[in-house]
């Protein structure tokens, strides 16, 4: 593949985590439930995430209705009633989101040079998420944890969507907001780029831009 100079880029993919990196959570309405149930602010998503509850969700072997209800049994105890539970586990599953248009702008652009291929550990209902943003045609393919049985940070899951991309990991650019995701795919061999905010992501794009 070439780059803007029409010499060989930099890299032949681009593969790029969702959460926070291109889709932002409003953790707003989440909070003001728990300050209202009487549950530290935080709770919440730490029971979700915790791998007994939320690795079934993100490997696809739940749906993400029977997440909420795995969430709420480990809230059970924690709030004065099971309704309260419920609440929360749903608002988790509903917090508001938004693509951030820098990132999307940049990603697009660098998809008109190498194939793009997202990788995310995410529920059943990420492509359906997409698409709400309108971001259905954002990527050349779209590598869900759930739907593919890996979760990062297993290799398994980066080598797949190289393959997906029509390359190697050793040519490939990875971007995502975890330290340990970003160590498998340095292991790999990816040129991995730990995100923290768009000016990352221009950074190790621009190579490509020329």
């Amino acid at each position: 593949m070439t780059d803007a100079t029409g010499g060989r880029a930099p890299f032949d993919a681009v593969l790029c985590d969702v959460d926070n990196v291109i889709r932002t959570f409003d953790p707003a309405p989440l909070a003001a439930l728990e300050r209202a149930a009487g549950v530290a602010e935080g709770t919440t998503a730490k029971i979700a995430f915790a791998e007994e509850t939320g690795l079934p969700a993100l490997l696809g072997r739940i749906t993400p209705q029977e997440w909420v209800a795995s969430i709420a049994a480990g809230l059970s105890g924690l709030c004065e009633d099971d309704t309260a539970a419920w609440e929360l586990g749903s608002a988790l599953l509903e917090s508001p989101f938004h693509a951030d248009d820098a990132v999307v702008g940049l990603l697009r652009r660098a998809r008109i040079r190498v194939p793009l291929v997202l990788v995310s550990n995410a529920t059943l209902g990420l492509e359906a998420d997409l698409d709400s943003m309108g971001l259905d045609d954002l990527a050349d393919h779209v590598v869900n944890s759930a739907r593919v049985g890996l979760v990062k940070p297993d290799p398994r899951i980066l080598e797949l969507a190289a393959g997906l991309a029509g390359t190697v990991p050793e040519r490939c650019l990875f971007v995502d907001d975890t330290p340990e995701n970003v160590a498998a795919a340095t292991a790999l061999g990816m040129r991995a780029v730990h995100y923290t905010g768009p000016g990352d992501l221009e950074e190790a794009l621009r190579p490509l831009f020329g």
